[in-house]
């Protein structure tokens, strides 16, 4: 009993009874006011505790060495031919990749702009001769005319005749000033020696002929000729191919040999025709069946290509270039246009729906219209000849790292970028040219957890201070009105 009664002794809520106590209808009406402000005040703060807070800084780039950069990409090039069209990467540590095919597809466009047909195969490098063919064909040496021309040289005037007069037309279009179309020129003699001899130009099934590109440019580029040499195959008066409902430029991608040249023109004669009998077109296949080209030919869908795909860099600063490039052709640069589209230009991994989601919760200010993709749908037209188009990005990274009630962050990079675009004339090869800047600092946004014992202490805080408020209110509001009572009485007396 005592030990109770010491318990008693420390009570800090002691209780008044209840008839010593006094209502009024202003304390009623106070209390009800401070019951409606606290539950407002605790709800205000489980709002509060239950947002999401995020601290951001600037930090240095915390990526380690070796770490890549992933550069994605999609642009359509309108005169630009699938057959040479090349992605190089060069970057500030010395490092050349020429002609990126592994994660890079490129499909061919028709004038319009719309893809047609699949994506164009990697074209293996021809074979030329060593040395003159002479020196060690046997068989050129006892070919007639072997070191004479006996191909003829088609132009404008009688182009169009060549082609409707034979079922089947090699054409070598050549420039004069390409070594690669100066040391293809006494192998394409020798050649059409060859399938000449066996095939007379009277026979009439098949003839080689020659385009010289300078002279007639504009027949060349009505072909869509971008390289030199490039070797067409002309069926039935065209060198195109009925395919899914389009049509493709056939040409030859074979070894630039006599050998090759002759074996590939020689079985581009139907079988079927005997050496006497009347000249004849090409078994005709089936109505709905697409015509496919001989095996050591390429569809080459004209006139333009689109270049998609990703590469893979270091995080160093860098170019990305998308030019023609043969390494056994040559081109002439005055009549290479390089205008462009850009569909999609982005840095780094695609996310998935729940890691954008996540993204908008964490860091929705950051998040501009098309943060990511700023060049999307841009056209940069070559109004001139020997014209390069440059894209200069500075790239940022953005992490954004949620709590984890395990401790460990589950960290998300973005990369957002500046941009500045401009044409220049060069004297080299023209091409779409992207410089890439990554920036040695990156933005943290870090999610920032409230602990509950924060949360509780401020709701104790919320009641016992509107209650101790009210109470002060309420106790001088009575002492005032009490006292007032007292003078008015007094004044009475």
């Amino acid at each position: 009993m005592a030990a109770y009664q010491k318990l008693r002794s420390v009570d800090f809520y002691r209780k008044i009874p209840r008839d010593l106590t006094e209502a009024t209808l202003f304390g009623g009406s106070l209390s009800l006011l401070a019951a409606l402000l606290m539950i407002a005040l605790f709800v205000m703060e489980l709002n509060n505790y239950l947002a999401v807070r995020t601290v951001s800084s600037i930090i240095v780039d915390r990526s380690v060495d070796g770490d890549l950069l992933r550069i994605n990409f999609n642009f359509s090039f309108p005169s630009l031919s699938c057959e040479f069209a090349s992605v190089d990467v060069s970057d500030a540590m010395g490092n050349h990749r020429v002609n990126l095919t592994k994660t890079v597809r490129r499909y061919p466009l028709d004038k319009n702009g719309n893809i047609v047909g699949n994506a164009v195969r990697d074209i293996p490098d021809p074979k030329y001769e060593d040395l003159l063919p002479t020196q060690h064909d046997p068989a050129l040496q006892k070919a007639p005319g072997a070191l004479t021309p006996t191909s003829d040289e088609l132009t404008s005037a009688n182009f169009a005749e060549a082609l409707k007069k034979h079922p089947i037309v090699m054409i070598n279009f050549y420039a004069p000033w390409c070594p690669w179309s100066q040391r293809l020129a006494p192998v394409w003699e020798a050649a059409t020696a060859l399938v000449h001899t066996k095939f007379p130009p009277e026979d009439g099934r098949i003839k080689l002929a020659k385009v010289d590109c300078t002279t007639e440019g504009m027949l060349c580029r009505n072909n869509h000729v971008q390289g030199f040499p490039s070797i067409r195959v002309f069926r039935s008066g065209a060198d195109q191919l009925q395919h899914h409902g389009h049509h493709d430029h056939e040409s030859y991608v074979g070894d630039r040999t006599t050998e090759a040249l002759a074996a590939f023109a020689t079985g581009l004669v139907p079988a079927a025709v005997a050496s006497n009998a009347p000249p004849a077109l090409p078994p005709a296949q089936a109505p709905n069946e697409p015509e496919e080209p001989a095996p050591q030919t390429i569809k080459v869908g004209a006139p333009g290509c689109s270049v998609e795909g990703f590469v893979l860099v270091k995080k160093v600063p860098g170019n990305l270039h998308i030019s023609a490039h043969s390494r056994k052709h040559s081109f002439d640069y005055g009549i290479m246009n390089m205008t462009h589209v850009v569909h999609h230009l982005s840095f780094g991994k695609e996310l998935s729906v729940g890691k954008w989601a996540l993204i908008h919760k964490l860091h929705p200010e950051g998040l501009l219209n098309a943060w990511s993709n700023r060049l999307k749908g841009r056209m940069f037209p070559s109004h001139e000849t020997n014209v390069t188009h440059e894209h200069y990005c500075q790239v940022v990274m953005t992490s954004v790292e949620p709590y984890s009630t395990s401790g460990r962050y589950n960290r998300v990079d973005l990369y957002e970028y500046t941009h500045h675009s401009h044409a220049i004339h060069t004297e080299d090869m023209p091409m779409a040219k992207l410089s890439f800047d990554p920036s040695p600092m990156q933005v943290l946004v870090k999610e920032e957890p409230r602990h509950f014992y924060h949360f509780v202490t401020t709701v104790c805080a919320i009641i016992g201070g509107v209650f101790t408020v009210a109470g002060i209110a309420d106790s001088s509001v009575f002492h005032i009105v009490k006292l007032l009572k007292k003078v008015e009485i007094g004044k009475q007396f």
